[in-house]
């Protein structure tokens, strides 16, 4: 298939990218200064070969081993306690402002830990507020110089454990948060990490743009730097698809060498080798920190909202295949089963008693508000012929955000069916057509656990969400459980770990059952690359030999 010098050049190149990763990797553990930052040719070209390779050669772990030489895993050789003092000081010294550097225990805690997951972590030893791009090199130089983790921090609305503590510097980019052009022409805008997502789309809607950030997350809290490393989605994926799509045409990223490089320039489209942004979508701040990105825009549209119940989630789902088959306006359906209706009516905030079974929440999106109804009315008819009762069609603009609000709601409309109760939120994703199966067999084996859950689905895409309540430790572990359960479930039904949630610890232990070793080891050949030194977000993201699951 391939001539045998072929092989010979490319064992060659690697070898000669292996050895300058090497070389750089030892000049800069002995080096008492940083050094400045280097062209990433050697870096780029083995990410070039390793995707030949890797799409060549597929799960063959022993391919990589020969024709990989770079270092077996191991623990990142950090610095000493002292060297880390001694890197906070430099910090301190490096920013005038006092209020950029702290040490403050309680900014350490908050910044390590998190209310929203159930992760282990630790206390950061310092938390940086950069308010540049070149406050973000010096903040990466430092680390460098002293061998000290890095852990990006965005708006802290992560479930995985994304930005848990490891005992080095935290870059909170919350300092970070301005919109620094608008280009209504081209639908697109220029912004900071940390701007929030609900922040742009208030700040287009009071200056009478015409436009709207397309792709959501759940939380409102969220940030566009945060969405971006986690390559997240929210309820518009029906519509717009996710952070992973072409909503993002380019990102400024500082690299672990301190260097900044920017992925494209900002036209619509480009066939300028392969897309170095996608690099960075997903890679949770394990391969740079994203201070400045490109964002397109989609066009503000009239919306409508509508509900249905249904006798079971399996003619739901089924009802919305076909509806979604028809072409018809849907910006957003979501599957809500009868406890999450149930809970609804026990949290009281909504002005209605919903009828307590399995329920579809459709969003409608058209140009004209005929359109909005000849949308409403194909569905209507659609759903009826799957056992769809109830359907009622918001008479009102603010009657439809009520609706909307009720789904919304739905943690902590959940947390009222267990008085006292926490909750484990997670997800997974599969092909539409298996998720009935999917929420059918998680119900039961909940059921059998004992365990009190809603369960919610964007089941336009396939993504089930769970919030598993619990009380104690003892319930806590029974909820760990259920979660690998639910994953393991998800996987042999052609699916994945998380739908948009994020790897973070939680999730990265199912990558090489869900991905295959090939793709997992062509991961790592990317971030020992361009992290030699492994300071970005470490024990994030790529799963640990110890803990990979064997593929059934």
């Amino acid at each position: 298939m391939f001539p045998v010098n072929y092989f010979q050049r490319l064992r060659s190149t690697i070898g000669i990218g292996t050895t300058l990763a090497r070389s750089r990797v030892a000049r800069q553990q002995t080096s008492s200064t940083t050094a400045k930052a280097r062209p990433s040719a050697c870096w780029t070209g083995l990410i070039v070969t390793s995707g030949i390779v890797g799409y060549t050669f597929g799960t063959r772990r022993s391919v990589f081993q020969s024709l990989f030489p770079v270092p077996d895993d191991s623990e990142p050789q950090y610095g000493s306690p002292k060297e880390f003092q001694l890197a906070i000081n430099e910090l301190k010294h490096s920013f005038e402002s006092e209020d950029i550097v702290s040490t403050d225990p309680e900014d350490l805690r908050i910044h390590g830990f998190s209310e929203n997951d159930y992760h282990p972590g630790a206390p950061h030893s310092v938390v940086v507020y950069p308010r540049s791009t070149e406050d973000v090199v010096k903040i990466v130089k430092v680390a460098t110089k002293y061998r000290m983790p890095v852990t990006p921090f965005s708006g802290g609305t992560s479930l995985e454990g994304n930005y848990r503590g490891v005992g080095g510097i935290c870059v909170d980019m919350s300092a970070m948060d301005k919109i620094l052009a608008i280009h209504e022409a081209d639908s697109d805008l220029v912004c900071q990490p940390g701007v929030g997502w609900m922040d742009i789309n208030e700040t287009l809607q009071k200056k009478g743009k015409t436009s709207l950030l397309p792709f959501n997350a759940i939380s409102p809290g969220a940030t566009i730097g945060g969405m971006m490393s986690t390559g997240c989605s929210g309820t518009n994926a029906v519509r717009y698809g996710t952070a992973k799509g072409e909503w993002f045409l380019n990102a400024t990223v500082v690299l672990p060498s301190g260097e900044v490089i920017k992925t494209r320039q900002r036209a619509r489209k480009s066939s300028a080798g392969f897309d170095t942004t996608k690099l960075f979508i997903g890679a949770e701040g394990t391969l740079g920190i994203i201070t400045e990105v490109t964002i397109r825009l989609a066009p503000v549209l009239p919306t409508t909202v509508a509900i249905v119940q249904f006798p079971d989630v399996k003619r739901a789902t089924e009802a919305v295949i076909d509806v979604m088959n028809r072409g018809v306006g849907i910006q957003c359906v979501e599957l809500c089963d009868s406890e999450f209706m149930r809970s609804t009516n026990l949290y009281g905030a909504s002005e209605r008693t919903y009828p307590e079974q399995d329920s579809l929440f459709f969003k409608f999106q058209g140009p004209t508000p005929t359109a909005l109804a000849e949308t409403a009315q194909i569905v209507k008819d659609v759903v009826k012929q799957h056992g769809g009762t109830g359907f009622e069609l918001a008479r009102t603009e603010r009657e439809a955000r009520d609706l909307w609000a009720d789904r919304k709601n739905a943690l902590y409309s959940g947390l009222a069916l267990v008085e006292g109760s926490r909750g484990w939120s997670t997800d997974v994703c599969v092909p539409v057509s298996n998720l009935p199966e999917l929420v059918y067999e998680t119900k039961k084996d909940l059921a059998e656990l004992g365990l009190v859950s809603t369960i919610v689905g964007h089941v336009g895409d396939g993504n089930f969400h769970a919030l598993l309540l619990f009380r104690n430790d003892e319930e806590l572990a029974i909820a760990r459980e259920a979660v690998h359960r639910m994953v393991e479930r998800a996987i042999k039904l052609d699916g994945t770990c998380t739908g948009e949630h994020g790897v973070g610890i939680g999730k990265r232990e199912y990558l090489y059952e869900e991905l295959g070793e090939g793709t997992v080891e062509l991961m790592r050949v990317v971030k020992r690359a361009i992290d030699p030194l492994g300071l970005f977000n470490p024990g994030k993201l790529y799963p640990d030999k110890k803990t990979r699951i064997t593929k059934h």
